[in-house]
């Protein structure tokens, strides 16, 4: 072959693979023209593609890559002009979340709670009316506990407790936007009672009545602190509603110096119970204070509320108590008693400052005073204690908010 042939072959050669490589580009320089003006051109290509592309657009929130995201209201799928075929969402680990698509499979989202401080991804695919697929993608992280806060609140859901049950709440981080918290909380009952929440510090909120509740009556808590900003940077996460009914209205009433209990309920005396309280070097505080806790048996060690020996263990370490019932954060308690005598009980007050009914060792006796208190009584019951010679019980040492008078305990809210 000679020179010339040789250099048109190569010529041809080199336009050839020009053109490949211009077919499988995706796109082109400025001022690169289109190999061909018919139907191949880049226009007719796009619009050919445009016409296979399904219609249907995909909407995952949040955004692919946010982070601080809400654990209640994030990862939700929603589709326009079509139905969702299939949503999967994991963990970074790959385990899996479980979600429900609503009925017309418009929408998606998880059917379990998220958790904090965690990434997730999802994976969605739709179809439009000509069952032409379109996918999206997306990943996120949740707000982490460092910046986020939650409250934790008494009673239950579902519970049935006493008339004098407050809604007390304690919040994992300090509050200083506390208007704002209190605005994203309701306390309503069905009794129609005027309800007021009262700060006692900057983690403590608790809510209610100027008066007991009624009894029967349901009382509905609802926490909407979803993105709440409770302080800079830290937002609220919980989302919740929370039902809790009273029952019968029981209040006790303790006399230091008869040294008797006035069981009553709906007003009237149901019962009276020798008791022995504080003695006169560790009376018993005064007030009303509301049972917290129930134990039916429970260890008391002196050294854990300041009633310690000469060698630092405690003055009593008695590891079964029977029938304890809570007053104070502080350590008091009405509960059973079975090392005293039986002539102690409502004679002499003889106790570190808790109210002792007479009791058995084991709590196995049902016939006993203090059994029947106990059996008798639910978390949420006043107990009234008067005569002892001490001061009143402070409103925040356990559920006693009831110390403090109805404008003090309204000057304590925020809003």
């Amino acid at each position: 072959m000679t020179d010339s042939k040789r250099r048109k072959g190569l010529t041809v050669a080199s336009a050839l693979l020009g053109g490949v490589l211009a077919l499988t580009g995706c796109s082109g320089g400025g001022n690169a023209k289109a190999a061909d003006t018919g139907d191949s051109s880049q226009a007719k290509v796009d619009e050919a593609a445009a016409k296979k592309s399904s219609e249907a657009q995909i909407t995952i929130t949040p955004k692919d890559g946010a982070d601080n995201a809400s654990i209640n209201n994030s990862a939700t799928v929603t589709v326009a002009k079509g139905t969702l075929t299939g949503v999967t969402m994991t963990t970074q680990d790959g385990s899996a979340v479980a979600g429900q698509l609503s009925p017309d499979r418009k929408s998606w989202k998880p059917s379990v709670p998220l958790q904090r401080s965690t990434t997730y991804k999802i994976a969605a695919v739709a179809k439009d009316s000509q069952g032409r697929i379109a996918n999206e993608n997306a990943s996120f992280t949740t707000v982490s506990p460092a910046n986020s806060f939650i409250g934790t609140f008494t009673p239950d859901d579902g519970a049935t407790v006493g008339v004098g049950m407050p809604v007390s709440i304690n919040f994992d981080k300090a509050i200083t936007n506390k208007a704002a918290v209190q605005k994203g909380i309701t306390v309503t009952s069905s009794s129609g009672q005027e309800v007021a929440c009262h700060w006692f510090n900057a983690n403590r909120m608790d809510c209610r009545p100027e008066q007991y509740w009624k009894e029967g009556a349901t009382v509905t808590l609802k926490l909407a602190l979803d993105g709440v900003e409770g302080a800079p940077g830290v937002t609220g996460v919980q989302q919740k509603t929370v039902t809790f009914h009273i029952g019968r209205n029981q209040v006790s009433y303790v006399d230091a110096k008869t040294k008797q209990m006035k069981v009553t309920q709906d007003g009237k005396v149901v019962k009276t119970i020798p008791i022995s309280a504080g003695a006169p070097e560790h009376t018993t505080y005064e007030g009303q204070m509301v049972i917290s806790e129930k134990f039916k048996q429970t260890r008391m060690n002196g050294a854990t509320v300041g009633f310690k020996d000469g060698d630092g263990k405690g003055e009593y370490d008695i590891k079964d108590v029977p029938h304890a019932m809570r007053l104070t954060t502080s350590g008091t308690f009405i509960h059973g008693n079975y090392w005293g005598g039986p002539s102690v009980f409502g004679n002499a007050n003889t106790s570190h400052g808790c109210v002792g009914l007479q009791d058995v060792k084991g709590a196995g006796d049902p016939s006993t005073p203090a059994a029947w208190f106990y059996s008798h009584s639910l978390i949420g019951d006043v107990v009234v204690v008067q005569n002892t010679g001490d001061k009143t019980v402070a409103p925040d040492n356990g559920l006693n908010g009831w110390n403090m008078d109805w404008a003090q305990w309204k000057a304590g809210s925020a809003v």
